[in-house]
């Protein structure tokens, strides 16, 4: 057996981080016997039956370290600073304390940057360097690394192929339904919000939808959640998650995502949902060009919320989901990730 700590951004409440870390739980090779870094560790043990330890005690992540094997930096974008740059400065010292240690170091599933600052950009190209396997999420990912001489894998993000559970009382709540997924940015500014939820309005009244609102983060999606659903005049609901997968699951259920949430769009274009974007950040950005997905950028919202509504009501009416076949193919393409692990985790290279 192979022991193995998991490095990550799990435990915060992240839909999206916790959906990766279930994707990596699912595609980790048998053998090998994970223990997660979370802030919530209690929560991540029950939720997924590993061992776990506090993602901020330097005491028992080096304790975890020196009975470990290998370390696996955990999928996302981890390494970026347009959240803030105190991010990457962890990440970068778990994976050089395990370097140090003479650990494997695998980095799996990333996104890298925005790197916005040249320091950060140093780390995390030496990290990265000194690591024994790469897979990334995404091109522009990948680009960089081959920049920096850096070998790496390449697949679609793993979430792909997470395997979903039935979400419950889904089947209680009318039909059809709308879900969306907004979240706390500096760009959302209140008349934003406000000409959001007055084109959320005359979209449900014109096509008499029940209004699913997800908060994917509860620090950072609940306030807005509760801040629109009381303005709705018809059916909505605010929809708490425990289990990832029970998350993804919803979305069998949608019509038509309006979101944020990287991870929503995606989930959601997994379950062959129309998806309409706000994007905030270049991942998402990135995500609407990839798949055809309209939308705007955050900054260039329009100001007039009949023009939002028209906008909706037309991908509503009109607007087409992925197939069966394209959504099969990224699911079969997903996989590479785990044939990545089964590679760097063959029981011959230890």
């Amino acid at each position: 057996m192979v022991k193995a700590v998991i490095c990550g951004y799990y435990g915060k409440g992240n839909a999206g981080d916790e959906a990766l870390l279930a994707s990596l739980l699912q595609m980790l090779p048998q053998h090998v016997v994970p223990l997660v870094l979370s802030a919530e560790p209690v929560r991540t043990r029950r939720r997924y039956r590993v061992q776990t330890c506090d993602r901020m005690s330097a005491w028992l992540v080096w304790r975890a370290l020196r009975q470990a094997d290998a370390l696996i930096l955990g999928g996302g974008s981890l390494f970026q600073d347009a959240t803030s740059w105190r991010s990457p400065l962890y990440y970068a010292g778990i994976v050089g304390l395990a370097q140090g240690m003479g650990l494997k170091t695998i980095a799996w599933g990333q996104g890298i940057g925005p790197l916005q600052r040249r320091f950060v950009r140093n780390l995390t190209r030496r990290a990265f360097s000194r690591c024994t396997a790469v897979s990334v999420r995404d091109v522009a990912s990948a680009e960089l690394l081959r920049q920096w001489q850096v070998n790496c894998t390449l697949a679609p993000d793993p979430v792909w192929a997470l395997q979903e559970k039935p979400a419950k009382h889904l089947a209680d709540l009318p039909a059809p339904r709308v879900a969306v997924t907004l979240r706390s940015h500096r760009a959302l500014t209140p008349p934003r919000l406000d000409t959001i939820v007055k084109a959320l309005i005359a979209f449900q009244k014109a096509t008499d939808t029940c209004i699913l609102l997800i908060p994917f983060q509860q620090s950072q999606d609940r306030a807005i959640a509760e801040r629109i659903q009381p303005q709705l005049p018809d059916s909505s609901h605010i929809v708490d998650w425990e289990d990832p997968r029970e998350l993804k699951g919803i979305y069998n259920g949608v019509e038509m995502v309006i979101g944020m949430r990287f991870h929503a769009l995606l989930m959601a274009s997994a379950a062959a949902c129309r998806c309409f974007a706000i994007s905030y950040d270049p991942k998402v950005t990135q995500f609407m060009q990839d798949f055809e997905v309209p939308g705007w950028e955050l900054q260039a919202l329009p100001e007039d919320a009949q023009e939002m509504t028209q906008a909706w009501l037309e991908h509503y009416a009109n607007g087409e989901a992925l197939t069966a076949a394209q959504i099969e193919a990224y699911r079969d393409r997903c996989l590479l990730h785990q044939e990545f692990l089964a590679e760097a985790f063959r029981e011959n290279s230890y």
